[in-house]
């Protein structure tokens, strides 16, 4: 982190309130700077009358050229940037175990960038390993050296065995090297093998932790299927709540493969799960023309909106996911459907559920709408962190 005394940029647009109301990114385009920063220097930001009103870290190559830390009016004193992480630090690990208890779950978000304050930088905890992830080079630098201010936020409270930085981490890592990066960790009780080095965001997605239980809480009795399973997160809570059998769906074998083993791993019945390491479009078109339906349909797709610009393809593209699921879920079933991208909008996504089931021939009947789990804090004034949409409905 550099620590020189801060350079200042200039708004040539009027965003003052915006950030005065918290909003924690300032655009390339809205700045007028003279003497460009250093990668990840320390930056004051002022109205065009010489005001300062925030300071934050400055970004070379992001389109966002300045992550705001901390803003304020005329007379407010900025804190020093040191204190402010620790301070940050151990304020978000506060709210966690508040909330957590560890014995049964050791695996959440510790740090969820812009939404705890930290822009930039997330943090992921694994059982005894801390996995972090950098937005940009210019946080990189600016959180430099990270590692021991994590260290010293856990404290005797949270032992830490080793941080891995997936931001830099070289992929193609040997054979052998594969059992360093591997934890056993627990979500509400329920074991997970999860690759830190080598999984998409550790091996589990952590932000679907509450929707994974609201989904299993419904689950005793019936048949269900797991599309975009993954390491089969949804497939084993439903299971271990007493599924009648669990059906688990990725393109990924070696996904499909921790899948089973995590079934395993939690000594459920495997006559009654099966493992489909096939596209799921395709799953489901097949599924339908032998006439399969399963009482409970869980769809859980990667972003198909990454960019504004792939909305109109996100919007076909969710459709006709929505259509073919809902077309395997029996009459009076449950079809449970996700969206990851902040670019498609609520209304969006559940018209596109809607639109996909009248074209199935069916009526998706909406019970509820849920976020990220609560380790994912979203800021008010910064909806473009409010990303995880989560829908629950019936098939009619």
């Amino acid at each position: 982190m550099t620590r020189d005394r801060p350079r200042a940029v200039v708004l040539k647009k009027n965003l003052s309130r915006s950030i005065r109301q918290g909003h924690p990114w300032i655009y390339r385009d809205a700045l007028e700077v003279r003497v460009i920063p250093d990668n990840g220097a320390l930056v004051e930001i002022h109205t065009r009358d010489g005001r300062p009103i925030a300071r934050g870290f400055w970004d070379e190559q992001s389109p966002i050229a300045v992550r705001v830390l901390e803003s304020g009016g005329a007379g407010h004193r900025f804190a020093e940037a040191d204190s402010l992480l620790a301070e940050r630090l151990r304020a978000a690990l506060d709210r966690r175990l508040e909330r957590l208890d560890l014995s049964k779950t050791n695996v959440f978000r510790w740090v969820h960038g812009e939404g705890d304050l930290l822009p930039g930088v997330h943090v992921d905890f694994y059982a005894d390993s801390a996995v972090v992830r950098f937005d940009s080079d210019g946080a990189d630098a600016f959180y430099d050296p990270f590692e021991p201010r994590l260290r010293m936020a856990a404290g005797p409270r949270l032992p830490i065995r080793a941080v891995l930085n997936r931001s830099s981490r070289k992929t193609g890592a040997k054979e052998d090297e594969r059992e360093v990066d591997e934890r056993q960790v627990m979500e509400n009780a329920v074991r997970f093998v999860v690759d830190l080095a080598h999984g998409q965001k550790g091996g589990l997605f952590i932000d679907q932790r509450e929707n994974r239980v609201r989904v299993a809480g419904r689950a005793r009795g019936k048949s269900v299927l797991n599309l975009f399973g993954y390491t089969g997160g949804f497939a084993v809570h439903t299971a271990v709540a007493g599924a009648r059998s669990t059906d688990t769906v990725d393109v990924a074998r070696p996904a499909i493969e921790a899948a089973r083993r995590n079934f395993e791993l939690n000594n459920l019945p495997m006559d009654r799960a099966r493992f489909h390491a096939v596209d799921a479009f395709a799953f489901l078109t097949a599924a339908i023309e032998r006439g399969d339906q399963w009482d409970i349909v869980i769809s859980d797709p990667p972003s198909f909106a990454p960019k504004k610009d792939a909305v109109p393809a996100a919007r076909h593209a969710y459709q006709r996911l929505h259509k073919l699921a809902s077309a395997v879920t029996a009459p009076g079933g449950l079809l449970c459907t996700s969206s990851c991208s902040s670019h498609f909008g609520k209304d969006d996504f559940l018209a596109s559920i809607e639109a996909g089931a009248r074209q199935a021939g069916r009526r998706w009947v909406f019970e509820a709408l849920y976020g990220a789990a609560f380790d994912h804090p979203v800021l008010p004034a910064f909806p473009e962190g409010d990303y995880l949409k989560f829908a629950i409905g019936r098939v009619r």
